[in-house]
């Protein structure tokens, strides 16, 4: 049997060569599996492509590809699974905050006949901003779309070549890769851990990459926007009757003289910013719908070291 490790690779030139020998070290060493590192480059702007050119020549097993430009980490893993060779693929992060250890574990659960295995974070030695947002994303997650999502969420994973050949089959835009694993419903297992603090290099998790993967997970699994939306239409159109009928009540027992210049305001003023919300949440559906209609590939390789030429 043959385990793929996908690693997507943004900005990590400092970590690649320590994480390859923790994975020689902790990984290859088990005679049971054939193995191969598969590293995606995702529009690096500093030496990691360099780095990872050094490592695939010192070692055969390694195959490395080379994005045109920042797609994002979701579609880096898609380019490594539809370029592995594996029974299974385990996606791992290459900033070395999940134990190595944890690909050999999840390699067992597959063995014992399940689909997919979640490494799920039981704890994390992270900041308290950055642990409350992930808490509260993978709350929400739960509540609003996937209630298989687990409670300290996931990164890292093994799946299976048939879960491999579905992911290639959806094709969707503007989507969470994660979501799409839940959604798939495959037979699954998990394995928990501590997320460590990372030592080397900086995080580029942006708060705006954070609030893109929000929208994008409960705009693709979720009909919470479009039930905001209708709810927040029908507390309008109820509190304007209520209104309406006291202002009238008011008027016809003379405890109106002048009409409150300053309470109209504010109602269109409140109505206004509905309107717009409503128009922004349906833009945001329009967009994916037109986005998804021009068939733009998630991802472009221009370089690989199977051919050494561009693309």
């Amino acid at each position: 049997m043959k385990i793929s490790i996908v690693i997507p690779v943004y900005y990590n030139q400092d970590n690649l060569v320590p994480l390859y020998q923790d994975i020689e070290q902790k990984v290859f060493t088990n005679a049971d599996y054939d193995w191969e590192i598969v590293m995606v480059n995702d529009g690096s702007r500093d030496d990691s492509w360099q780095v990872m050119q050094r490592l695939a020549d010192s070692d055969p097993r390694i195959r490395i590809y080379s994005l045109s430009r920042n797609f994002g980490s979701h579609a880096a893993i898609l380019a490594g699974l539809s370029r592995c060779t594996g029974d299974c693929a385990v996606i791992k992060a290459a900033d070395l905050q999940e134990p190595t250890e944890l690909v050999l574990e999840m390699a067992e659960r597959w063995r014992q006949g399940n689909n997919v295995v979640l490494a799920v974070r039981q704890d994390r030695q992270e900041g308290k901003g950055q642990t409350l947002f992930a808490n509260l994303y993978y709350w929400m997650v739960r509540k609003a779309a996937l209630p298989e999502m687990p409670k300290g969420g996931f990164d890292v994973y093994l799946l299976d070549r048939k879960v491999i050949n579905v992911l290639m089959q959806l094709d969707e835009k503007n989507s969470a890769l994660t979501g799409q694993i839940l959604w798939s419903g495959f037979k699954t297992d998990k394995v928990y851990y501590t997320r460590l603090q990372r030592e080397i290099g900086t995080s580029r998790w942006t708060l705006k990459k954070k609030i893109r993967l929000v929208t994008d997970t409960l705009f693709s699994f979720s009909t919470l926007p479009i039930s905001i939306v209708s709810l927040i239409g029908t507390l309008s159109c109820i509190g304007a009757l209520i209104w309406a009928i006291f202002v009238f009540i008011f008027k016809l027992a003379g405890l109106i003289d002048v009409s409150g210049w300053t309470t109209l305001f504010l109602f269109n003023l409140f109505s206004f910013g509905i309107i717009m919300l409503t128009l922004g949440i349906l833009g945001g559906y329009l967009w994916r719908a037109f986005d998804a209609s021009r068939k733009r590939p998630p991802y472009i390789i221009e370089e690989d070291n199977e051919e050494g030429e561009q693309r």
